[in-house]
């Protein structure tokens, strides 16, 4: 099993030398305990909240915990003691030292609410997502993607070129680092063992008495429809439930980060837009196995090569921020009279339009719809068109053309 630097290790080392306590959430089994392992010395003391005693000393008396342990520490899995954030709190008030406190935790909303409930200001929160393709098959130091040609320019040396088969072996193979690194070969059983830990323990935690069989139902069916417009009552009627279960248990997928949402761009001078948001899974992996796709080749010609392509190339960009600690600024834009961009990212106060193709040779009445945006409050910059094309081209002065392997 070889060992993948992680993007995010620089931003851990440099806010370690300011906060006392770093706080890394993310779905399970990304790499969280194993990067922080990896980048810790002798000195520091490593415990997990999974081992069922300290659990339970963490939550009857963290304070006698804390004494129990040396700093600096690493706990594992905290969101299973909340209790803690209390005396970290005190401890970090106290005077301790930077670095002395790393946390982990797989529930990154609820780890989120109770830090800064308890640490506002005291806590430096980074979110790890699934590898990145920067990360499995790039070199140098990742950037956030942008739409700016200096930076794309600079993204050749840093990513390594695929044609459509190679993408399509990434997509399918996923980003998780247990079957990517080597360690699990196997990946039918990999995904398998993954879904029913998921479901045993944070699903189970967060839904009482929840049905496991129709949950992984559940999964299956919001797998199918990765990268499109969300309909609850489709998910909902596929499965069994009531629309209010399955909008409760959409829920509990985004507040454990295996899936997420880009929400419908509008202001106040567009007023026909739609209202509802685009579902994306964060492993394109899991998407394809839930949905029964036995090898790359029969997913790039399979009935879903479209939508997942554009949930592979969303979820990298958003990793490509999340990898420098930045939150971006992202969504979609259709109106009722269907006119669609895949992708709208705000930076410096401008808009940036990207629309997202399996082709290799996109034409240039693609980017017509960017011009939708010149009607909003916000003024338009440049725009892209993220495909199969093996380089780096354009449109126009204002329109590029960008390849997959590049985000």
């Amino acid at each position: 099993m070889k060992y993948i630097k992680r993007d995010l290790e620089n931003k851990i080392i440099e806010l370690s030398k300011e906060y006392s306590a770093i706080l890394v959430t993310g779905p399970r089994q990304v790499g969280k305990t194993t990067v922080l392992k990896n980048l810790m010395d002798n000195n520091r003391e490593y415990v997990t909240l999974d081992d069922l005693e300290e659990r339970r000393l963490a939550k009857n008396d963290p304070s006698l915990f804390l004494q129990m342990h040396s700093l600096p520490i690493l706990i594992d899995e905290v969101q299973y003691a909340p209790e803690l954030f209390s005396y970290i709190k005190i401890a970090v008030d106290n005077g301790a030292n930077p670095g002395d406190f790393w946390l982990t935790g797989s529930q990154a909303f609820r780890l989120m609410e109770l830090s800064q409930e308890s640490l506002a200001g005291r806590v430096a929160i980074l979110h790890m997502s699934s590898l990145s393709q920067h990360e499995i098959y790039g070199q140098g130091e990742n950037t956030p993607f942008s739409i700016d040609l200096e930076s794309l320019k600079l993204r050749k040396q840093t990513h390594k070129k695929a044609d459509l088969t190679e993408i399509y072996e990434r997509i399918w193979n996923g980003s998780m680092p247990g079957h990517i690194s080597g360690k699990y070969t196997d990946r039918n059983v990999f995904y398998s063992s993954y879904i029913q830990t998921y479901i045993d323990r944070d699903v189970s935690e967060l839904v009482t008495r929840v049905n496991k069989l129709q949950f992984q139902d559940f999964i299956r069916a919001a797998a199918c429809r990765a990268g499109q417009m969300l309909n609850i009552h489709d998910i909902a009627n596929d499965v069994g439930v009531s629309d209010d279960t399955a909008k409760r248990w959409l829920q509990v997928l985004e507040k454990s980060d295996v899936i997420f949402y880009l929400r419908p761009y509008s202001n106040n001078l567009l007023k026909r837009t739609v209202k509802t948001p685009k579902m994306y899974f964060f492993d394109t992996g899991l998407v394809a196995y839930l949905t029964k796709y036995t090898s790359p080749e029969i997913l790039s010609n399979g009935a879903i090569n479209g939508a997942i392509l554009e949930n592979y190339v969303v979820s990298e960009i958003i990793k490509s921020y999340h990898n420098n600690a930045m939150e971006c600024l992202m969504w979609y834009y259709r109106d009722k009279s269907c006119n669609e961009i895949d992708m709208v990212i705000e930076d410096n106060g401008v808009l940036h339009p990207i629309e997202i193709k399996r082709s290799a040779n996109p034409g240039s009445e693609l980017v017509n719809a960017f011009n939708i945006l010149n009607k909003g409050s916000v003024p338009k910059g440049k725009g892209c068109i993220i495909c199969m094309r093996s380089d780096l081209s354009a449109i126009d002065g204002d329109n590029y053309i960008v390849p997959v392997w590049m985000i």
